[in-house]
């Protein structure tokens, strides 16, 4: 039996922790010793509305069980907001060790249908509000020489999902994000990844049947998240969760051929499309130059 994974004396804040998802996890942290920043904006399914009720609970939760939270109602999409979150945890607690970019929202349409407005909502909420509260802790992590860092991507942003290409566009902009902070973040001992749920929420409701909600409920995904913040926890991860089943989605690269640059190279392109996909020997890159560097040595061979 692995050492239980605890967070006592760490500071944790965790987006959009109102209910659902993000209670859980708060919970979860707060559970395991974590001191637990409890933001939540208070806003329906669709974004409107704002209250402070949801993130006060949750706190009440937390201390009612012996734990120590604070509530705030900033919006994820206000840098100010935000930064007196930030600045909040600091006077509190005077460290920030755990980020969790949980906050979210749907406005699902399709894409003919789908207004731009409705489009930046969900592209200003799920991506540039996870970039504003990370970029927010990230000075402080790297002068702790410690930090952890979760972007709740989704199944619609890896694989598609008709009627969600706002939602899917910023999901999938999250993997990029935390490659590439993964990276940079690696000499300051600060891990970033991703959570990939199925989870039953109100972002669910009257989609799937109430047995496969009950088995998607939220706390069988926060184990996920909290293996991925945890001290020994991985980088640089995409982890899928739901039902109490986890996987790791990755992005790869096939070992590609050599066509060169010859006016016919497109129609040797489409007449090789099968040896193109062929996946045996693919790789998952560590970072994006490996890309230019298998195509120049094969170019490299190809020359003799």
């Amino acid at each position: 039996m692995s050492t239980p994974i605890r967070f006592d004396n760490q500071v944790a804040i965790v987006t959009g922790a109102g209910g659902g998802l993000g209670r859980s996890h708060a919970l979860q942290l707060a559970a395991r010793g974590a001191k637990v920043v409890v933001n939540d904006l208070g806003v329906a399914r669709d974004g409107s509305g704002n209250a402070m009720t949801p993130a006060e609970s949750v706190v009440a939760e937390i201390r009612a069980a012996g734990g120590q939270a604070i509530a705030s109602a900033a919006s994820v999409t206000d840098p100010a907001s935000v930064q007196e979150m930030v600045d909040q945890a600091m006077k509190e607690w005077g460290r920030v060790d755990i980020l969790v970019n949980n906050a979210g929202f749907l406005r699902d349409k399709t894409f003919s249908k789908m207004s731009l407005d409705d489009f930046r909502a969900i592209v200003d909420v799920h991506l540039m509000g996870a970039v504003y509260c990370t970029k927010a802790v990230w000075e402080i992590m790297k002068q702790q020489n410690y930090g952890r860092i979760v972007m709740t991507t989704s199944s619609s942003g890896l694989f598609g999902n008709f009627g969600q290409s706002n939602y899917g566009a910023a999901k999938m902009a999250l993997v990029g994000l935390m490659q590439t902070l993964a990276l940079e973040g690696e000499k300051f001992n600060i891990r970033v990844n991703c959570l990939a749920p199925t989870a039953a929420t109100r972002m669910t409701e009257g989609i799937l049947s109430s047995d496969d909600l009950e088995l998607l409920k939220p706390e069988n995904v926060t184990p996920g998240m909290i293996w991925l913040v945890s001290q020994d926890g991985p980088s640089k991860t995409v982890l899928c969760a739901g039902a109490g089943t986890f996987s790791r989605s990755n992005i790869t690269l096939t070992a590609g051929i050599h066509i060169g640059g010859g006016a016919d190279a497109a129609e040797m392109l489409a007449d090789n499309a099968g040896k193109l996909a062929d996946r045996s020997g693919e790789t998952v890159p560590r970072a994006g130059f490996e890309q230019p560097m298998m195509e120049l040595t094969k170019a490299r061979a190809a020359r003799g």
